[in-house]
């Protein structure tokens, strides 16, 4: 088994947990991934109660999300389909270089039960379950977790130059519940299932693999570290392999839960 690290909203303020029982209350993820010899291993630290505050997030305030695009062919095929310039996902799925791009601050992450956002100048609104990969300052991939990369396909359909408003919003990205710290190995062919419910019902569901993704993930995480510095780590989500169809956009009231390996984000949508 892997070890898992979870982030609690406790009296005293966030404080973070290894395996359900809470680390030392100095403990910073931020500092354990910039450590000089890396985050390679669970943090040997002492371990105390257990961890029974509400969930948050497992990101902190000055770290950032990032995103990979168009790593799934399921993904490239939705984005021509959106797209009035189909051929730039054309390129890009086959191009050496990733499209990466800025996602969200720390502090803007939504966590495990707490609430998405749709836009309200976008008329198609998707989910997309990701991969998240937790890298340490050296850009090692240490963990994962569970993301959704909540977007505007009509923002971005109509040009791809929109993506930053299509991608980038108050309620756009949530992370949780945890981080299964583990090596890249144990990612390659991991299951990701997407339910959506509404009033009650499943509007929507869908499933994929990791293993079906185009990119290695160590490719991606390289690509991200090339020209930037994160000193207190970072988060990359891998992209999407489940698309919903030009006829399904969410709405106010559903429930969007994602499941990578029995790691279940679940947010209701705003």
């Amino acid at each position: 088994m892997h070890a898992t690290l979870t982030r609690h909203a406790t009296a005293a303020g966030p404080r973070w947990a290894l395996d359900g029982r809470y680390l030392p209350p100095d403990f910073a993820l931020g500092g354990w991934l910039g450590q000089p010899a890396g985050a390679m291993a669970p943090p040997s630290l002492p371990i105390g109660e257990a961890a029974t505050a509400p969930l948050l997030a497992p990101i902190e305030d000055g770290q950032e999300a990032w995103a990979s695009g168009v790593t799934y062919l399921s993904s490239r095929m939705a984005r021509e389909a959106e797209s009035q310039s189909r051929d730039v996902y054309q390129k890009v799925y086959g191009a050496e270089r990733p499209e990466l791009f800025f996602k969200a601050s720390g502090w803007r992450v939504m966590g495990h039960g707490q609430p998405i956002r749709i836009r309200a100048d976008s008329a198609w609104n998707v989910p997309e379950p990701e991969l998240v990969l937790l890298l340490d300052a050296a850009g090692r991939i240490v963990g994962y977790t569970t993301g959704n990369d909540v977007s505007s396909r009509s923002i971005e359909g109509e040009n791809p130059l929109y993506l930053p408003q299509a991608k980038v919003y108050d309620g756009a990205c949530a992370l949780g519940p945890g981080i299964r710290l583990c090596p890249p190995e144990a990612m390659r062919d991991l299951p990701v299932a997407l339910d959506i419910v509404r009033g009650g019902a499943r509007a929507f569901a869908g499933n994929t693999r990791s293993s079906r993704m185009k990119r290695g993930l160590e490719e991606l995480a390289a690509y991200l570290f090339r020209e930037l510095h994160f000193p207190q780590g970072a988060f990359l989500f891998t992209g999407t392999g489940i698309v919903p169809g030009e006829d399904f956009t969410l709405q106010a009231g559903d429930v969007v839960r994602i499941d990578i390996d029995g790691l279940v984000l679940e947010n209701p949508v705003q």
